[in-house]
């Protein structure tokens, strides 16, 4: 049965499109078919963040009745297939993100197991519109109070729509003395911790080359962790590679 995962978080700058992106991209890895699109319809990122900004038809054409969605949907060289959202301002009128819903129905008949929503930040029309869509919400949150806030907030308005929320992922984790602790974020939000995504310097370089880390740098930090989230997911067993060979792939 095909899923539809919405990634959503209570703030922006938490890394919600990065972990939609490698989320999909380790599901890949993994042998899954997915497809990834970009439900944040006034501010999208997923298009520029895996090198293609500008295409001739996004999802906004087709919430727009201009296009169907199987035009919509681009190949990216892992076999992943992605729905970048417009960049232009004129796509963003007569947009109605409650059609979400719709297109989520007919993605799931393109796909085989895994439908990504990279949905928007806080809880607006955009945000409420991918989680109606969803079969599964995952909230993606940093170590810091006002991020942790906010996704309880987000956490409380899920709930309160009688959503599934799978989890949690807590991302750019440092060890900083300022970051509040996986323990505490987990009584605070009382969900699930699906996984924690540590800071890394090889995911400037996957941004820098438009492709997710678990393409660039697979045996990195992040995109191990990233891989393990994928395999809980996705229900397979999953052996990280020792540390040796992890030190030569740095």
């Amino acid at each position: 049965m095909v899923r539809l995962i919405s990634v959503i978080s209570g703030k922006g700058g938490v890394g919600k499109t990065t972990t939609s992106i490698n989320l999909g991209t380790a599901l890949n890895f993994f042998g899954k078919d997915v497809i990834i699109a970009d439900a944040n319809l006034t501010t999208p990122n997923l298009g520029l963040h895996i090198g293609v900004p500008i295409v001739p038809v996004s999802l906004n054409h087709v919430l727009a009745g201009k296009a169907r969605i199987g035009d919509a949907i681009y190949e990216h060289e892992s076999g992943t297939r992605i729905i970048p959202g417009s960049l232009s301002v004129k796509d963003l009128k007569s947009i109605d993100h409650g059609k979400l819903k719709e297109v989520a129905k007919k993605l799931k008949k393109m796909s085989n197991d895994f439908i990504i929503y990279d949905g928007a930040s806080g809880l607006g029309e955009e945000a409420i519109g991918s989680i109606e869509a969803a079969d599964d919400i995952i909230i993606v949150t940093n170590p810091e109070v006002p991020a942790v806030t906010d996704a309880l907030k987000a956490i409380k308005f899920i709930e309160g729509m009688g959503k599934n929320i799978m989890g949690v992922i807590v991302t750019r984790v440092g060890g900083r003395k300022s970051e509040m602790t996986i323990g505490n974020i987990k009584d605070i939000l009382e969900i699930p911790v699906l996984g924690v995504i540590p800071e890394d310097r090889n995911m400037q370089t996957a941004l820098a080359k438009k492709d997710s880390i678990v393409h660039v740098s697979p045996n990195s930090r992040a995109a191990l962790a990233y891989k393990k989230i994928a395999a809980k997911i996705a229900g397979v067993r999953y052996r990280e590679p020792n540390l040796l060979v992890r030190m030569f792939a740095r």
